[in-house]
């Protein structure tokens, strides 16, 4: 016999291998079995060397397997694989005889699972950011005061909750409007959708949904957190192209921080969460009375600082334009300061004389008498003045003095509008009378 071994009862002895002739062999024999293969996996350890080529472990819960992609297929990945990806993968089972190492030849590999919907995802993102529908020229500001609020969202969310706690802390005179809407699974894009175009209607007709619901001038379209599939529903193209057709400024709460979706692009504003959508439309009351008292305040002392020039104004013209009867009494009393220091000097003068030589006590009284003679002179010309000045004199010729019912003189026609009540003073008394018709001259 050639077997090598042999037992007592005659039985087969194992075949005695190679050890590079058994890893051939094995590579043989999974090459028959099973390529070529597909293999979806966790990626793991993912290194790419100089050459080109890229090594890696595939694993789920149960196992896992070493993988070798070489430069010419990891040259036409379009896309730069991380660890803790969910790939497929397409290659060749076999056998690294060096090592001894079952190892998967990668020929292709492509996102499975999340992947998947993320390259669908980026594919529908690229197409509605080249037609504009992400440009930031149509976003328009929110409200600063809202006559109304509506909100998008599911009535069984945990954000629903959340909103409306933030609105009734923040501003719970502003009314608010729910549509509810799916927000999770096949129909609710579809859902989403019917519920934004019912407040669409409310913005336009400007009236309720029914008789005394308030106005509608910003959207809030809100859900919480999920994974990549709970929130597929705001990646939907048609419920992205209805976003932007918002009559009204419309702001994405979507998910948590982190999370990004096609609603979030289309809308006017994204908020990280649906709290915060909730505060950035809602400015506490307490700011705007605030502001309405700071307002108030400033508009109170800006009328009073013009009332207080007005009126400096008022006393300043008043004192330049007087009363004729104050501007004669003044001019006596000039003329009696004058008469009196005409008086002092020529007493003065007079004691002068009286001890000056005898040659002049003869002319003394000469020249006194013409000295008083030219003062008595001064007098009368200036008492004719006084006179002149007389406003009686000038109503003895047939004029007027009009004054309003306060007493103000009246010297333009604009002072004296139809109906006006005024007082004429004439020469011997003065007369109530009411202006008809104004003219000018």
């Amino acid at each position: 016999m050639n077997s090598i071994f042999e037992t007592s009862n005659h039985a087969a002895t194992p075949r005695i291998w190679d050890v590079g002739a058994l890893c051939h062999a094995i590579g043989d024999a999974l090459q028959a079995r099973f390529n070529p293969v597909a293999v979806r996996g966790e990626l793991s350890g993912f290194s790419r060397a100089a050459s080109g080529h890229c090594y890696f472990n595939l694993k789920d819960a149960n196992g896992q397997i070493r993988c070798a992609m070489f430069r010419r297929a990891a040259q036409v990945m379009d896309f730069s694989p991380r660890d803790g990806e969910l790939v497929e993968v397409r290659g060749r089972l076999g056998v690294y005889e060096q090592r001894g190492d079952l190892q998967l030849v990668v020929e292709s590999m492509q996102r499975a699972g999340q992947g998947a919907w993320f390259e669908q995802f980026l594919r529908l993102k690229a197409q509605l950011e080249a037609e504009g529908l992400f440009d930031a020229a149509r976003k328009r500001p929110l409200p600063a005061l809202p006559r109304g609020i509506g909100i998008v969202t599911s009535l069984g969310a945990a954000a629903l909750h959340d909103v409306v706690t933030a609105l009734r802390r923040r501003v719970p005179h502003i009314p608010v409007v729910l549509v509810p809407a799916l927000v999770q699974g096949a129909q609710a894009p579809q859902s989403l959708v019917a519920a934004l175009q019912k407040l669409y209607r409310l913005a336009h007709e400007g009236q309720g949904l029914e008789a005394g619901s308030p106005i509608i001038d910003t959207i809030l379209l809100v859900r919480g957190g999920g994974s990549l599939e709970d929130l597929w529903a705001f990646n939907d193209e048609q419920l992205a192209r209805t976003i932007v057709q918002s009559p009204v400024p419309l702001i994405s709460g979507v998910g948590h921080e982190t999370d990004f979706t096609i609603a979030d692009f289309c809308a006017d504003l994204r908020a990280p969460t649906p709290t915060a959508a909730a505060e950035l439309v809602s400015q506490p009351r307490e700011v705007w009375l605030g502001a309405l008292q700071l307002m108030q305040d400033r508009l109170a002392n800006g009328a009073q600082r013009m009332l207080d020039r007005q009126q400096q104004r008022l006393d300043l013209a008043v004192q330049r334009l007087g009363r004729p009867s104050g501007q004669l009494a003044r001019n006596h009393l000039q003329l009696s300061r004058q008469a009196q220091r005409l008086r002092h000097a020529m007493l003065l003068k007079m004691q002068r004389l009286a001890h000056g030589q005898q040659a002049l006590q003869a002319s003394l009284p000469q020249i006194l008498q013409r000295s008083l003679a030219a003062q008595e002179q001064q007098l009368e010309r200036m008492d004719l003045r006084l006179q002149l000045l007389d406003p009686r004199l000038v109503l003895q010729r047939g004029y007027a003095l009009l004054s309003d019912e306060k007493g103000r003189p009246v010297t333009q026609v604009r002072q004296a509008p139809p109906g006006a009540a005024l007082k004429a003073r004439l020469s011997d008394g003065a007369v109530d009378v009411v202006v008809t018709q104004p003219r000018l001259l």
